[in-house]
């Protein structure tokens, strides 16, 4: 795995977290829910990406 794509993904990780603890905290907000979406089928993009070497 490239360091760029394991960096996102532990960055994706953490904002799951962060969004979660939102969610109990304040309640559920689509837009939060919707833009982890987007970066977590960003980031499977990433790691599914073979850079030939």
């Amino acid at each position: 795995m490239q360091p760029a794509a394991k960096a996102m993904a532990v960055c994706t990780m953490a904002c799951l977290v962060a969004v979660t603890a939102y969610t109990v905290a304040l309640g559920a907000n689509g837009w939060l829910w919707f833009a982890w979406v987007v970066l977590g089928v960003t980031t499977a993009g990433v790691l599914a990406i073979k850079v030939p070497r």
